[in-house]
């Protein structure tokens, strides 16, 4: 029963864990559905209402999947720089490497850096996570081109820059990390789907943990009655064995009963015939 209780204390912690990471604790810089080249910045903001590092780099890419997006390359991250965003905190890009998109020099931003500050941190290491929304690129970039004409080759080579995603990432062994802690104007997420997709996400939670409650308690069960119906055999074995002891007793005893009367009627008839000679 105790590994019963701890199992259901896990699922219950695990619960409370997930649920808090919900769409009111998501915020994105710039707005909603006003990104930079269709970059936006997702942090994630505690009960404090204060901003921390809380994504590595595999919880990063699935955390824009979830907000129906896709986690930025630093080529798109670089675009975005090139077209006016700004931040003072890390993200994760697409290639596992955290930047800092800056344009002016600021000391506790990206060490008084400009341009794309590179950091390459393991990746069990939290920051933010810079997502990617290509039809918002691709609508930012047609207006772009109306508003002040490219080159063709111009125009192509910054389509393929922006739109351009890096493989698939390795995990190496875990490593501790400090979080960082620096303000920025953000503000919630409202992509379309993504209420969608956190409410689908708990939902499959708690059909699982229904479902494994739902196993324990029937495995439970079928102990108990196993058990039941052992000592139920036990029982019925002991009462079996008691009454054929006691059937064996009475026997003993009758058979004794009659050879004891058998053997005084033959002294009987011994002392009459010694009586008549």
């Amino acid at each position: 029963m105790n590994i019963i209780w701890v199992c259901i204390s896990s699922l219950l912690a695990f619960s409370s864990v997930f649920s808090d990471q919900n769409t009111s604790n998501i915020k994105v810089f710039p707005a909603a559905n006003q990104s930079t080249a269709g970059v936006t910045q997702v942090s994630y903001q505690n009960n404090q209402n204060q901003l921390q590092y809380a994504f590595n780099a595999s919880e990063a890419r699935k955390i824009c999947q979830s907000l129906g997006l896709s986690i930025a390359s630093k080529a798109q991250v670089e675009e975005a720089l090139s077209r006016g965003l700004e931040t003072c905190r890390y993200g994760w890009t697409d290639e596992q490497i955290a930047v800092i998109p800056r344009i002016h020099a600021l000391a506790n931003c990206g060490q008084n850096k400009t341009g794309l500050v590179l950091w390459r941190a393991p990746v069990t290491n939290r920051f933010d996570v810079f997502c990617f929304n290509e039809s918002d690129a691709i609508i930012q970039l047609k207006d772009t081109v109306t508003n002040n004409p490219l080159s063709s080759s111009e125009h192509a080579n910054s389509v393929n820059s922006t739109l351009s995603t890096s493989s698939s990432s390795t995990h190496p062994p875990s490593f501790t990390s400090t979080d960082e802690t620096m303000s920025n104007e953000v503000e919630p997420a409202r992509f379309v789907g993504s209420a969608q997709t956190f409410a689908g996400s708990k939902v499959v939670l708690i059909s699982c943990i229904c479902g494994l409650l739902f196993t324990i308690i029937s495995l439970v069960a079928y102990l108990k009655l196993g058990r039941h119906c052992h000592l139920r055999s036990d029982e019925k074995q002991q009462q079996q064995q008691q009454q054929d002891y006691t059937q064996t007793e009475e026997w003993i005893s009758v058979k004794t009963i009659a050879e004891t009367t058998k053997e005084v009627q033959q002294d009987q008839r011994i002392d009459v015939d010694d009586g008549e000679e």
